[in-house]
């Protein structure tokens, strides 16, 4: 019978959540620096589908994370990965609309990432 590790275990399980967090914020970045959300139409009996080239890879990487939160999902469980990955990409996506797009972040997005971090520490609170 095969001796699974523990420590490798949970290094695979936090590479996935890494990966998933890397592509749905990449995702969301790209796309929103490609300008688009691409265009649909019909032409004479074709089909045509135009999207800009970053918004295309911002694209390409959402539909990954996409995958790779399927496989989360099924590792974890699911009333803790959810709300997990959620709050950090809320989290995340904050923090990069201040740095990346150098948005105004509002007395009430702090107040509000605030809340979310306090509920993720809660979350994962240990009991001694």
């Amino acid at each position: 019978m095969e001796k699974i590790d523990k420590g490798s275990n949970f290094k695979m399980q936090f590479l996935i959540i890494g990966i998933y967090l890397a592509l749905t914020m990449s995702g969301l970045i790209l796309m929103k620096l490609g300008g688009n959300t691409g265009s649909f139409a019909m032409e004479n009996g074709n089909i045509n589908f135009g999207i800009s080239p970053i918004s295309l890879i911002g694209f390409i990487c959402y539909i990954g994370s996409f995958f790779v939160y399927t496989r989360m999902v099924v590792m974890f469980d699911l009333s803790y990965i959810t709300p997990l990955c959620t709050g950090i990409v809320q989290i995340l996506t904050l923090i990069a609309s201040k740095v990346v797009f150098k948005e105004n972040i509002s007395i009430q997005g702090i107040i509000g990432a605030s809340i979310i971090i306090l509920g993720l520490i809660i979350m994962n609170w240990r009991k001694v």
